[in-house]
């Protein structure tokens, strides 16, 4: 199943919807109780999806087209935003950094959190480096604490696509890195999240990104260094992954720093970032004086 959180007219708060190719139905209107946030239907575990399909399936279910949605952020509030770096050998490479014996591991905060379509705008003055990435986002359905790399994915729920936009400059001035990736709306989400049952294998899907209708990144998330499964594993030893919690798994090669002439968001760039079988994410830039 894919789902979204989209903005209706006069709403102040997004609301969750399931998706039918160009349709789309309100998931809090299939049944009394029925959740409006992604968040609430991750928490309900197989039983709430179960529910959803059979309400959704039954006769007299409204549905409305898609054409001309606003998206918000696909994921909302989740209980932690974890992202992965140096997790393809070439993006590691060209930034002339190393991919340690375990993971890089940071956090991105939830003011980052920004929708398919929006805007992301920050100063110039503050950075004048900031650079495209496009990642899987992994979506954690049941806890996982201690589990073994081969019952990893069997604890996550979903996938969405994630751009994990980079301040370059602070990036390199700085001992760690959320703040240079946590500006606001610095990490667009979605605008999609597909269910576990339709990515057979999170390892053989195609990634890439388009800024400005150049192609910039086109590869494989069989380059990851680390599977999806072995980072989940390797971060529920420390702590418990609770449902909601969105991993980053990290950008393959191609990032517009190492690129001769290195290519930056510019003022009005716009950004698609894609995953092959999950959907196209996009970012209109703006910088300010």
């Amino acid at each position: 199943m894919r789902f979204a959180h989209v903005m209706t007219a006069g709403a102040d708060e997004p609301r969750l919807v399931l998706v039918d190719d160009d349709r789309a139905t309100f998931v809090g209107d299939l049944f009394d109780g029925a959740p409006d946030r992604l968040q609430q239907l991750v928490e309900l575990g197989d039983e709430g999806l179960a529910r959803v399909a059979e309400a959704a399936a039954a006769s007299g279910v409204a549905w409305h087209q898609l054409a001309g949605v606003t998206y918000a952020s696909a994921v909302l509030a989740p209980p932690i935003v974890l992202a992965v770096g140096l997790n393809y050998a070439a993006h590691s490479s060209e930034l002339g950094l190393k991919a340690d014996s375990a993971p890089t591991v940071f956090t991105l905060w939830p003011n980052s959190l920004t929708a398919h379509e929006a805007t992301t705008s920050w100063p110039r003055s503050l950075s004048e480096s900031v650079d495209y990435e496009a990642e899987l986002g992994v979506i954690i359905g049941r806890p996982a604490k201690n589990v073994a790399a081969d019952a990893a994915l069997d604890h996550v729920w979903g996938y969405t696509v994630v751009n994990d936009i980079t301040a370059r400059d602070i990036q390199f001035s700085e001992a760690q890195w959320s703040r240079c990736k946590s500006f606001d709306g610095f990490t667009p989400t979605g605008p999609f999240v597909v269910t576990a049952d339709e990515i057979p294998d999170p390892q053989d899907l195609h990634i890439w990104a388009v800024v400005d209708g150049q192609t910039v990144q086109d590869a494989s998330t069989g380059q990851m260094i680390r599977s999806v499964a072995t980072l989940v594993a390797h971060l529920s030893t420390a702590a418990t992954l609770l449902p909601g919690t969105l991993i980053s798994t990290g950008s393959p090669g191609g990032a517009g720093y190492s690129r001769d002439p290195q290519i930056f968001l510019r003022d009005r760039s716009v950004v698609t970032v894609g995953i092959d079988g999950i959907g196209e994410l996009r970012t209109h830039c703006r910088i300010t004086d």
